[in-house]
């Protein structure tokens, strides 16, 4: 089981990375957990090297049924055998089992660092060599900005990045195999098509700051029916009038938007997707069904592969059935973390005792609140089970 974690320790990581090594140790003892007798769990937890830090966590369990399985050695340029548990944090840049990068500089929007990076491991499992990349792209700062241009200046970074990325992992340094590169790609719908969908019969109203006269917010409203707002637009606001129109058919209607991925088309492949947008969840664990109005609702949080790596899945699709849905931890009124299963038309075949890196179940988590502390919110994960 692979569990990629971004901004780990949430957005006070300053205060809140002192839970975090606590949390790590009573998941790998907990009872739900006995089954996976090998752990390995990569932790950047080193917040004060600004030009190193991007706050990812990597957790790998590995079942007692998987037999002989080996992790790659980057500066040995070999296989080991994977035995035991171990963790890794502070300063990963000197593990040879991992290649962990944050962006260049120049990456960054207005070249100013943040927690964007990406961390690759490499296993082989009964002769199957694959890569695992935990990644972490950027967001969309203003969404003034993200609605001027179809695509976003924000798609062209990110679109970059991931670029950066896939050719770090096929390059001439080592042998290529299949991989998968699972975590926060921050994907956004086409802001601009959307907003002129969902207010196609609207009328925009223009508010400027006085000092600037700089634009600072947009108001949609209906041409009739007493001119009712149907959106607002902010640097960090977006108010549509209806959530239902996200959630409904599991926001089928919403795919078109979701263009970022097309791209890369010729290097990557992602299952269909069939639930509702991941993001932004609220934070309140009173309002777990309800999106928060920061952001237009968007398909942040995937898992992608290799063509590779699809006809690897695709070879036993006659023996099973690879189901993705998406899990929504939030807290119950007494407080307590479960999970919601946002598509409960998916199923999980459990007939076969056999572990095996053919059989995937593809999970991803929206936003996670309180992961490590009260105040360690917002920590992003996606997870896939081998």
């Amino acid at each position: 089981m692979a569990l990629h974690c971004q901004e780990f320790g949430g957005k006070n990581y300053e205060a809140s990375m002192s839970h975090v090594d606590k949390f790590v140790k009573e998941l790998l003892s907990s009872d739900a957990m006995k089954d996976y007798n090998r752990a390995r769990v990569y932790l950047d937890e080193n917040y004060k090297s600004q030009e190193h830090f991007t706050a990812l966590g990597s957790f790998y369990f590995l079942h007692e049924s998987l037999k002989n399985i080996y992790q790659f050695d980057f500066k040995a340029k070999k296989y080991k055998k994977v035995t035991g548990k171990e963790i890794y944090s502070d300063t990963l840049e000197s593990t040879p089992m991992l290649e962990k990068e944050k962006f260049p500089q120049d990456y960054f929007p207005e070249c100013k660092w943040s927690r964007k990076g990406f961390i690759r491991t490499r296993w082989c499992i009964t002769d199957c060599a694959f890569d695992l990349v935990n990644i972490h792209l950027f967001h969309d700062a203003s969404n003034l900005i993200a609605w001027e241009t179809s695509p976003s200046v924000y798609s062209g970074i990110r679109h970059k990045a991931l670029g950066y990325v896939l050719d770090r992992i096929i390059d001439q340094r080592f042998e290529k195999v299949s991989y998968f590169v699972f975590g926060d790609f921050n994907f956004r719908l086409d802001a601009k098509a959307v907003v002129e969908t969902l207010c196609a019969k609207a009328t925009m109203q223009t508010i400027r700051a006085a000092d600037t006269n700089e634009v600072v917010k947009l108001i949609f409203r209906e041409s009739d029916n007493d001119r009712k707002v149907m959106l607002q637009l902010e640097k960090k606001l977006f108010d549509y009038f209806n959530q239902d129109v996200f959630r409904d058919n599991n926001g089928t209607a919403l795919l078109e938007f979701d263009r970022e991925l097309s791209v890369f088309k010729d290097r990557l492949y992602e299952l269909d997707i069939s639930f509702p947008p991941s993001y932004p969840y609220s934070e309140d664990s009173s309002q777990g069904r309800q999106y928060m109005n920061t952001r237009c609702p968007a398909w942040c949080d995937r898992i992608l592969m290799s063509h590779s790596a699809k006809e690897l899945i695709l070879k036993e699709k006659d023996a099973y059935e690879v189901r993705r849905f998406s899990v929504k931890p939030h807290c119950s009124q007494e407080g307590r973390q479960h999970t919601e299963i946002c598509n409960p038309n998916s199923c999980i075949d459990k007939s076969s005792p056999e572990c095996h890196i053919f059989r995937l179940l593809i999970v991803h988590y929206a936003s996670a609140s309180g992961l490590c502390s009260r105040e360690a919110s917002h920590t992003s994960l996606s997870c896939m089970f081998m």
